[in-house]
């Protein structure tokens, strides 16, 4: 006979028997678990075993070569997933604030090695004793769980939140090398692109959210969409169309902010300087909440929001 709900067991789950359900759940093996959490494979069996005897329901089908969850276990892992996360997230907080002073920043891969790279020596000359963490990927983080301090991102006012802090905006605009023009023929107007290769972004050709990352909407906007240039060269990278810019191979668009360096010292020519496009983004910086009482990350936001302002003068923004 069931027993009625006021019957059922109520005393919490212990917290080693829920590492080791999301350990099976990730790897859906016992051994491959076993070896992660350094315990043997019994033990870890004797774990899910006590962890579904307290649940009351089997969490996993157990096949010959491997297991698989159950309806019950996929709905506790989506609640244990985000609880562990949290809860670690906090543990390294906690030893972070005892020990060493470090920031932690999320950013997307090119925007880390042509704006924020380079500009580092400069941070870490004038605080010598905050150490400084990178993660560079385009895939996006959850600010209150993740072991990030601050994030740095490139998109949309809609997209990000009240609290965020924009750094500066955004132009495209054609560059090349100017070895490039001096060994090939002039470019003074947009007519002249139809001797050149053209660079651009891979991923705008299939994606109409960023179509306005691309050549053909640059020439449909300043009235050259029949124009068909000598090549077209493609990348995943906006780092990557800088670097073919550079290595002479052709015409580029580029985010101006990214080149604005380049430009500077000479390394790169902005071709056509009348013929700028305004992009729908810009350049922001937000702060994890666990993380903006800690002096460290202050430092580092104040320094930061100094280098931008000098962006902001280089691309002309006021």
């Amino acid at each position: 006979m069931a027993q009625p709900d006021t019957l059922l067991r109520t005393r919490p789950i212990a917290v080693g028997q829920l590492r080791a359900f999301e350990a099976v759940a990730r790897h859906l093996n016992f051994r491959a678990a076993s070896e992660e959490l350094a315990l043997t494979q019994s033990a870890v069996s004797r774990q899910i075993q006590a962890l579904e005897d307290e649940v009351g329901v089997s969490l996993f089908l157990r096949h010959t070569r491997a297991v698989e969850l159950t309806a019950a276990g996929v709905q506790l892992l989506q609640a244990v997933l985000p609880s562990l996360e949290r809860m670690d997230s906090a543990v390294r907080q906690i030893r972070r604030s005892a020990g060493r002073k470090s920031v932690a920043i999320s950013t997307w891969a090119s925007f880390a090695s042509m704006w924020l790279i380079p500009r580092l020596e400069a941070f870490q000359s004038q605080h010598p004793d905050i150490d400084i963490r990178i993660d560079a990927s385009d895939a996006m983080v959850d600010l209150d769980t993740a072991d990030v301090d601050l994030a740095l991102r490139a998109t949309q006012a809609s997209n990000v939140p009240a609290h965020a802090v924009r750094l500066f905006g955004e132009q495209l605009t054609p560059v090349v090398s100017p070895w490039l023009l001096k060994n090939g023929r002039a470019l003074q107007r947009g007519e002249d692109l139809a001797h050149f290769t053209l660079i651009e972004a891979n991923e705008a050709q299939h994606s109409q959210p960023m179509d306005w990352l691309t050549w053909r909407h640059w020439l449909k906007v300043y009235r050259l969409k029949k124009l068909e240039p000598k090549r077209w060269l493609y990348f995943g990278y906006a780092y990557q169309i800088a670097q073919a810019a550079l290595a002479g191979q052709g015409v580029a668009l580029t985010r101006m902010p990214l080149v604005a360096d380049s430009l500077a010292s000479g390394d790169l020519v902005e071709v056509l300087p009348g013929m700028r496009l305004d992009s729908p983004m810009a350049y922001w910086l937000i702060v994890a909440p666990h993380s903006q009482a800690r002096p460290e990350v202050q430092a580092f936001c104040d320094w930061l929001q100094g280098q931008a302002a000098g962006t902001r003068r280089a691309i002309g923004e006021a």
